[in-house]
């Protein structure tokens, strides 16, 4: 796929991407597995100023869950907020800590193989926040989620182990982000009619993993992608980027799994080859029994999910109530949502509280319930987007625990 080529082949999907890659990939792929081909990026500038400890913003238990260098939002922190999700209850995946950068020494460089010129790593184009800023804005409402999200119902529900951090459904939010079209930084930048991937990297500290330093948090994106929707932003919300959530800049890949939206966005590599990194070779793919050894291709798209607004384990009095929910799909708009207050048995349809869903957000919903009578129950939704993709009863295993899609069985407690 060439860089002005987006009307061909959608290759904006990764598995069929896949099988137009170069043929020696199998070669590349053990090479890069580890730090590979990409060992000497490590050595390229524009370092953090300072490094905070973890995580910045305030993270009150009523709003998250902690995880280490992750906060998961909690769902009842979404009642009555609106559609879009404050910045300060907006979910957070880190590698590593959260780095504090300065927009006006920052930089963004590009350089590569699939640029005219091919300008190297040491002597790359540079553009200035002021830079940006001076491109045509754009603004998309889009969510971004973690491809682990509702990762511990893998072994709640399905009694599978796997690694990673236990994400309920917490793992997602919407935000309204402004900035400039990757596209017209890559135009501007020379890209070339042979260019087939990019490869945006992160301005935070290298990951170390089991005591190997793979680099910093790096993933290629097929050019197809990045020229169609990619946006590098720097507001959130009408607000500058905080930086949890990528000061000064950052990439957001609409409808993609949220590794692909890279945080305080340093450097791309563009190539007229295909690329590789740790975070599409050994990670975000899906590994285990049903999966070839070398694993699935890369995961793109997120799938469908649903949530309620309400504590985990609530306890609600015994009373009639509106059940609120959200449901969103990496493949477009969510068409019908379907709710079940007796664990699955019956099923009733939810009225959606968006006229017109965003296909890259989520839409809002309700339905009336009135308990029979006191005592403990599972409340279950499940969401049909614009594909027919429905969320199923259960999913297949993978040793990371990614993509769980299945509907999720939410406890409460009628006093």
């Amino acid at each position: 796929m060439r860089a002005g080529d987006e009307g061909e082949a959608d290759l904006t999907d990764e598995a069929t991407y896949e099988s137009v890659r170069s043929p020696s990939r199998r070669g590349l792929l053990r090479l890069s597995a580890g730090v590979g081909l990409t060992a000497g990026l490590s050595a390229f500038g524009g370092r953090p100023v300072a490094a905070a400890t973890g995580i910045v913003k305030p993270l009150p238990p009523e709003l998250f869950i902690e995880h280490g260098t992750n906060a998961e939002m909690r769902w009842e922190a979404m009642r009555g907020q609106g559609y879009l999700t404050p910045a300060d209850r907006f979910f957070v995946r880190n590698h590593v800590a959260t780095p504090l950068l300065d927009a006006r020494t920052w930089r963004l460089r590009l350089w590569g193989t699939g640029l005219r010129g091919s300008p190297a790593e040491d002597r790359p184009l540079e553009f200035s926040y002021a830079d940006l800023r001076r491109f045509p804005a754009e603004t998309i409402t889009s969510f971004i989620e973690c491809t682990g999200n509702g990762r511990g119902s893998y072994a709640s529900q399905q009694g599978q182990e796997v690694s990673g951090t236990g994400w309920r459904l917490g793992a997602a939010g919407v935000a309204q982000w402004r900035g400039v079209r990757l596209s017209a930084v890559l135009r501007r930048a020379g890209i070339t009619r042979e260019a087939v991937d990019i490869m945006p990297r992160g301005l935070d500290a290298d990951f170390v993993d089991k005591g190997e330093n793979l680099g910093r948090v790096r993933r290629p994106l097929p050019v197809a992608k990045a020229m169609k929707d990619a946006l590098l932003a720097y507001e959130m919300n009408g607000a500058p980027l905080p930086p949890d959530h990528g000061h000064p800049v950052r990439l957001v890949v609409p409808s993609w799994v949220g590794i692909a939206s890279i945080k305080w966005l340093g450097d791309i590599q563009v190539a007229d080859e295909p690329l590789f990194s740790p975070w599409n070779t050994r990670y975000y793919k899906l590994f285990g029994p049903s999966y070839p050894e070398e694993g699935s291709p890369p995961l793109t798209r997120m799938n469908v999910k649903s949530a309620f607004e309400l504590p985990w384990d609530a306890v609600l009095p015994g009373r009639p109530h509106v059940l609120h929910g959200r449901s969103w799909s990496g493949n477009g708009r969510v068409r019908r949502v379907e709710v079940s207050a007796d664990g699955g048995r019956t099923w009733r349809r939810a009225r959606l509280q968006d006229r017109h869903p965003n296909p890259r957000g989520w839409v809002r919903w309700e339905l009336p319930w009135r308990p029979p009578r006191p005592g403990r129950y599972e409340l279950l939704a499940r969401a049909t987007d614009e594909t027919g993709a429905t969320q199923p009863a259960t999913v297949p295993y993978n040793t990371f625990g990614y993509l769980f899609g299945a509907v999720v069985r939410h406890p409460v407690t009628i006093a």
